[in-house]
């Protein structure tokens, strides 16, 4: 039988910490191991963590000092990687969530039918308290259920990691996770993808919570040349990955064009130029748009540079 590690880092989370555990305790499939990094907690995260050592299979890794949510969960993963067959599998957890009892039920049912590397499914939205807010996370950020390849490599995301089961063949495209990535779940995702793909499925497996403290939330925090540059910055990094070279042409040339066409909107007024192809690939470039009436506006839209946003649109 396949063994189910649980990876999480922690830091600064006794507000809500003992709820996430209590969940884990309750899993109609418990958990073979779980790691824990804490990211150098000044409170009593690390004690509520050792309080569970004798319910829960823990291994739990201190950080002197605070390296970031990044590194946090490398080194979980890398710990993972050491006792974890390939035919295994891996969850994430965030420390501020609650997981529906069957979760891992749900997820490894669903993996073990398909030929893909990570199965993710939706969550509850609960808030600060505890109240549920909204019976899908998917539905209230207008998250697609799939995105294609080319669409990941522009700095879209449907996955959120605390959702996800993948397996532990992964860890192989997964690590080291680069310095550059600004959310590793975003890059799990992108190595699912261009290896052997990944589904969703509809029923939620936690309660997401939505709070002040959140690594990830709903909504956009960037400016609007804030989210080029995140978006360039993402690209690029993918173009200097082994990964890159295991891409088939036709994604090594998109994501080359994605570059070149992101420069440009930092840089220019308007970009005709880039009409017919941001045509050809809207799908790419605006997966979460469905209906061709609200295509159009974004294509045009495609068009400004950020010398026009900031002149006429008021847009920094």
């Amino acid at each position: 039988m396949a063994k189910l590690c649980i990876v999480m880092a922690t830091y600064n989370g006794e507000k809500y910490l003992s709820q996430m555990l209590d969940s884990l305790v309750n899993q109609t499939r418990p958990a073979d191991s779980i790691i824990v990094v804490d990211d150098g907690s000044a409170d009593s995260t690390v004690s509520i963590l050792e309080s569970y050592v004798d319910r829960l299979p823990l291994k739990i890794i201190k950080f002197e000092h605070n390296q970031g949510h990044r590194a946090a969960f490398s080194r979980a993963l890398e710990e993972a990687q050491k006792i974890l067959a390939e035919n295994d599998y891996i969850a994430l957890a965030d420390q501020d969530d609650i997981w529906l009892p069957q979760k891992h039920e749900l997820l490894i049912k669903e993996i073990e039918s398909r030929d893909v590397d990570l199965v993710f499914g939706d969550a509850e939205v609960i808030d600060a308290d505890g109240n549920k807010t909204a019976d899908s996370w998917r539905a209230l950020g207008q998250i697609p259920e799939h995105l294609s390849l080319q669409a990941i490599m522009t700095g879209f995301t449907d996955v959120t990691g605390c959702m996800v089961l993948f397996r532990a063949s992964l860890l192989k495209d997964i690590l080291p996770i680069p310095v550059a990535v600004p959310v590793h779940d975003q890059w799990i995702t992108f190595c699912a993808s261009a290896r052997n793909g990944y589904a969703s499925i509809k029923a939620p497996v936690i309660q997401y919570r939505i709070h002040g403290s959140n690594a990830i939330g709903l909504g956009h925090t960037h400016t609007w040349t804030g989210n080029l540059k995140l978006n360039l910055g993402w690209a690029k990094m993918l173009r200097e990955t082994p990964h890159y070279q295991k891409l088939n042409a036709t994604d090594q040339k998109f994501l080359n064009v994605y570059i070149s066409y992101v420069e440009s909107r930092l840089t220019k007024f308007i970009l005709p130029g880039y009409l017919f192809w941001i045509i050809k690939n809207a799908k790419a470039l605006y997966p979460h748009v469905s209906s061709k009436t609200a295509m159009l506006p974004r294509i045009l839209y495609g068009i400004i540079g950020a010398k026009f946003a900031a002149k006429f649109m008021g847009r920094s």
